[in-house]
């Protein structure tokens, strides 16, 4: 699934929470945690392999409860809640699927998608990411599901000034159930914020 800040504050997923604060009604960003240091881009993580069939119990339409971290990295503990609709086009015979989510909720409406791609050569997926107001696709994040139901993705982003890892996980809990969690680390993967929780049920 996605989504985040404008490409100012968070390319790439920062996609989950690239929706939220460019899209929501009266959402400015935050810009609390910023930090002007310069620091060197971290790392990825290894990541589980793919195969080109993964996302095949996601297709389909979903009833969709969503929460995010208004001001991640800075503290904060305050969340907003949304709900509303995500469906999955597999598209390519499986080997890609285009991902439509539509929520809202008191903080505003989040609209957005992702392009799912296989690629054969590496065994990985990669996520790309785009927001409604930006309409521009956001750097890719990379991955697999290492032949099991958790899949786990990872890129290097930029929160403000501040060089941030950013790990997505998606996990198919039952045939009509399906959770996924981003998360920021600000230390290289040391510790790790989450800041956008959602669940999928089959609808």
């Amino acid at each position: 699934m996605f989504l985040l800040p404008t490409r100012s504050t968070l390319r790439g997923v920062a996609s989950l929470l690239a929706i939220a604060s460019a899209c929501a009604v009266g959402a400015p960003t935050s810009s609390a945690s910023v930090d002007t240091q310069p620091n060197a881009t971290p790392a990825i993580p290894a990541t589980p392999v793919g195969s080109a069939h993964d996302f095949d119990f996601e297709h389909g339409h979903w009833h969709t409860t969503l929460r995010r971290r208004l001001h991640p990295l800075s503290g904060s503990d305050v969340w907003a809640d949304y709900a509303g609709t995500t469906i999955v086009h597999p598209v390519l015979g499986g080997r890609a699927n285009l991902v439509e989510l539509d929520v809202s909720g008191p903080e505003g409406r989040l609209q957005g998608l992702s392009l799912r791609l296989f690629d054969p050569k590496q065994q990985r997926w990669t996520l790309n990411f785009s927001n409604a107001a930006a309409g521009t696709l956001e750097l890719p994040m990379t991955g697999g599901f290492g032949g099991g139901a958790r899949g786990v993705f990872y890129s290097a982003e930029a929160f403000g000034s501040r060089p941030v890892l950013v790990r997505f996980v998606i996990e198919s809990t039952s045939a009509d159930t399906c959770r996924f969690e981003q998360a920021f680390s600000a230390d290289g993967g040391v510790t790790w914020e989450t800041n956008w929780i959602a669940v999928d049920t089959r609808s």
